[in-house]
């Protein structure tokens, strides 16, 4: 028997995260790639994680995390106006994603809101923002 999911566990699992409407925004069984993690290292939300506690490897389980549980809701601060110009020869079209440069050099994905004469409407809130959304979990291994 496996030891159940601790504060300090490194965890390898699948998941795949549904929407209300029960399609599926986001899974790691599409390219069989499971994720890993340790917990408490940030890449979860504190809820997801108190979803998992005590789980051990070969369990499954689904939940229902509430947008501020999930990846919280929408920051209108996020939401940007771009000069047309700066697309060059590409017209950005509504709901594609696209990556833009962080001073730092960095890239942050956009999604293109609106496009109205020389300005575009760029929305850097991850796309799940806002969103209740279903969680199912199948833990492959739990290490310490």
């Amino acid at each position: 028997m496996s030891n159940p999911i601790s504060a300090s566990s490194e965890v390898v699992m699948h998941f795949t995260i549904k929407l209300s409407d029960g399609s599926a925004a986001d899974s790691t069984k599409v390219n069989g790639k499971p994720a890993k993690f340790r917990m408490g290292d940030g890449s979860l939300t504190d809820n997801f994680e108190k979803c998992l506690l005590g789980l051990s490897s070969g369990e499954q389980k689904s939940f229902v995390l509430e947008p501020q549980d999930a990846f919280g809701e929408p920051n209108p601060d996020n939401i940007y106006h771009v000069d047309r110009a700066k697309f060059a020869d590409e017209l950005p079209e509504e709901g594609a994603v696209m990556l833009f440069e962080q001073p730092n050099g960095s890239e942050i994905p956009g999604i293109i809101r609106a496009v109205a004469g020389d300005s575009v409407t760029v929305d850097f809130n991850h796309p799940l923002a806002g969103q209740t959304l279903t969680f199912e979990v199948e833990i492959i291994e739990v290490r310490d």
